[in-house]
C-alpha cells in the first residue's frame, strides 16, 4: 500500500480488499511472506530492545533505541513483499541484491530508520509509561493493562512517523516504475532524496499512504510484545525473589 506508483493489478483502496485481491490472484499464503526473515531479526531486536529500555530507564525519563540490528532483514523483507517481486526466497534476495546492486543496498535507509526509529521510540515509550501510570498506577502485573498500553502506544507512534516509513520503503525497493516517473537514473539514497520524490509523485497524501495498515499492524505487535515482557519480567522476578527467600 505504501508503493508510491504500483501495477495496476496492484492497486488497492482497503486493508482488507487489499489481503482479499492478494489472496485470490497470488495465493492464499502470500501476507505472510517475508515472515521467515522478520522471526531471525526480530529475537536478537527485542532482546536488545528491552534490555536497553530497562537500563535507560533507571537513569532518564525518556528513553529510546534505535533497532539498527533488524535493518538488513527489513530491506530484505521489503523486497520479498513488493508485488510480482522477482526474488522467491530470503537467500536469493540477498544473494541478488549483494550481486547488482552491492552491500550499500542494505544500507540505502539505514539513516532514514533510525531518524524514524528515534521519535517512534521516543512516543512509544513516553505514551506506554504514561498510559500506565492512568491505569496502573502501582505497576502490578496486570496483562489487561499491558495490552492496552502497548497496543494504544504504538498506534499513536505508527501513526506520527508513517512519513518517514514511506520513505523508507521507498529506499529499501527503489520501485523503478516511481524512479522512472521522478526521472531519477540509477539508485534513490538519502533521506531528503526519498521525501522530495514522494512529494514529487504523491504531494502531501504520499507521505501518508498505508497509514491505515501501519497502525493496525503495530497495534497488535506492540500489545503482544509489551504483554510478553511484562509476563517474563513479572515471572522471572517472582521465581527469583522465591529463590532468595529463606525457608
Amino acid at each position: 500500500m505504501q508503493s508510491l506508483s504500483p501495477d495496476p493489478k496492484a492497486r488497492y483502496t482497503s486493508i482488507y480488499g487489499a489481503l482479499q485481491k492478494i489472496m485470490r490472484t497470488e495465493g492464499f499464503w502470500r501476507p505472510l511472506r517475508g515472515i521467515n526473515v522478520m522471526v531471525m531479526g526480530a529475537g536478537p531486536a527485542h532482546a536488545m530492545y528491552f534490555a536497553c529500555y530497562e537500563n535507560m530507564k533507571r537513569t532518564l525519563n525518556d528513553v529510546f533505541h534505535h533497532q539498527g540490528n533488524s535493518h538488513l532483514a527489513n530491506v530484505v523483507k521489503q523486497r520479498l513483499q513488493m508485488y510480482n517481486s522477482q526474488h522467491r526466497s530470503a537467500l536469493s534476495c540477498i544473494r541478488t541484491v549483494w550481486r547488482t546492486e552491492g552491500l550499500g543496498a542494505f544500507y540505502r535507509s539505514y539513516t532514514t530508520q533510525l531518524t524514524m526509529n528515534i521519535p517512534f521510540q521516543s512516543i512509544h515509550f513516553i505514551t506506554y509509561e504514561f498510559l500506565q501510570e492512568q491505569v496502573n498506577p502501582h505497576r502490578t502485573y496486570n496483562p489487561q493493562s499491558h495490552i492496552i498500553s502497548g497496543g494504544l502506544a504504538g498506534a499513536l507512534a505508527a501513526a506520527a512517523t508513517t512519513p518517514l516509513d514511506v520513505c523508507k520503503t521507498l529506499l529499501n525497493t527503489q520501485e523503478n516504475v516511481a524512479l522512472s516517473l521522478a526521472n531519477i537514473s540509477g539508485r534513490l539514497s538519502g533521506m531528503a532524496n526519498a521525501f522530495r520524490t514522494v512529494y514529487q509523485l504523491n504531494g502531501l497524501a504520499g507521505y501518508f499512504k498505508g497509514i491505515q495498515a501501519r497502525v493496525i499492524y503495530q497495534m497488535p505487535s506492540t500489545a503482544i510484545s509489551w504483554s510478553v515482557y511484562e509476563f517474563f519480567k513479572y515471572f522471572l522476578t517472582k521465581r527469583q525473589l522465591e529463590n532468595r527467600a529463606p525457608y
